[in-house]
């Protein structure tokens, strides 16, 4: 199971970091993601990372202001959001996968959170 957390309500320019936490029996996921659906659009790819090789993507959006991090000790996968824009505003989902590979495919991945809402202001 995949839980969500640190969402909420941000200025245009401001901060946020999210979490996505394992509980219960993560054997055999390989690979994390960040997906994120705003109002009347389709789930998109935002970061994703190899939990092997530490290898990260990102989608063109989001690079260079977003960060994907891990701490397998906790087992929760990060996502650090700077200089955020009012079109990031949207539900993001952690998302995990047995395969190593990142892919931006929603299809790609096996287990989902609940997601969690992010609202940037102008």
């Amino acid at each position: 199971q995949l839980v969500e957390s640190g969402g909420g309500l941000v200025q245009v320019g401001g901060s946020l970091r999210l979490s996505c936490a394992a509980s219960g029996a993560e054997f055999g996921w390989n690979a994390r993601s960040w997906f994120r659906q705003a109002p009347g659009k389709e789930r998109e790819f935002v970061a994703g990372i190899n939990l092997r090789s530490n290898s990260a993507k990102y989608s063109g959006p989001v690079e260079g202001r977003f960060t994907i991090s891990r701490d397998n000790v906790k087992r929760t996968v990060y996502l650090q959001m700077n200089s955020l824009k009012p079109e990031d505003t949207a539900v993001y989902y952690c998302a995990s996968r047995l395969a190593t590979t990142v892919t931006s495919r929603n299809d790609d991945w096996t287990a989902w959170g609940q997601g969690t809402q992010v609202t940037v202001s102008s």
